[in-house]
């Protein structure tokens, strides 16, 4: 499997909600290389590459040792740097780590690599929510599947899935625990092929509602696998993030 599965982390400079925080220091090392790190240590058979869009980014990964490609700052999306990156590299499926993600598992990563190598054109995780304040929370995406294992995804919202129509909507952290409440992690694996077509689909009628990606996968008839993890991640979006991924070091 290995040998036709890379993992290729995206990695783009300016950042939004936190300026250059792949560069933004946590215990006097850059993000982006407690990433690096902790994804050659959980998955050390799989080839790892970084697509960068900015030798800021490139100097600290080639300095420590790790494969860098440059990819053009334009794009859109993570998926449309995957692409570029991936046409040199030449993997037949790929596993995207999000280089904000510094707890991600070998256990993931490897899941991942075994539902990609199924029939279908991509795959995901997903993992429980325990609390309804973070069930009902737009920022943190829902998705729904087929109940078996390595199941396929039928939806991705920012809305709560499922609706409890019998109590009116109304939920509490013990009623989310009990049902099949589960959301999304950022976590994609994808053949090649598919990878190649993303960027020429149009953007979905649900992607465009949604801001929602993976929709325009499912709008085009292609199937993503999914199933489930009980690592939740811990995902750096914000300076706060960043400081509770430092706490857990010490």
């Amino acid at each position: 499997m290995s040998e036709n599965t890379a993992i290729i982390v995206p990695c783009r400079l300016e950042s939004t909600r936190f300026p250059r925080k792949l560069l933004h220091r946590v215990k006097g090392k850059p993000l982006v290389l407690w990433v690096a790190e902790r994804i050659r240590a959980e998955a050390p058979e799989l080839p790892l590459w970084f697509a960068v869009d900015d030798a800021l980014l490139a100097g600290p990964l080639e300095a420590a040792g790790f494969r860098v490609v440059m990819t053009a700052v334009e794009h859109q999306s993570g998926t449309d740097r995957l692409a570029e990156a991936n046409r040199r590299i030449g993997a037949a499926r790929v596993i995207n780590v999000q280089a904000d993600e510094p707890m991600v598992t070998g256990g993931q990563i490897r899941r991942l690599a075994e539902l990609i190598a199924g029939p279908a054109a991509m795959a995901t995780l997903a993992t429980p929510f325990r609390r309804a304040e973070d069930f009902c929370n737009p920022n943190q995406v829902k998705v729904v599947f087929a109940p078996v294992a390595g199941g396929r995804a039928l939806y991705f919202s920012r809305s709560p899935m499922p609706y409890p129509r019998d109590q009116g909507g109304r939920m509490d952290d013990a009623w989310v625990a009990a049902n099949p409440c589960y959301k999304h992690l950022g976590l994609y694996a994808y053949k090649a092929d598919l990878l190649e077509r993303f960027a020429g689909l149009a953007p979905g009628r649900y992607e465009c509602i949604e801001k929602l990606e993976q929709l325009r996968v499912l709008e085009n008839g292609f199937e993503i696998a999914c199933d489930v993890t009980d690592h939740p991640g811990l995902g750096v979006d914000t300076p706060e993030d960043a400081v509770r991924f430092e706490s857990v070091l010490t």
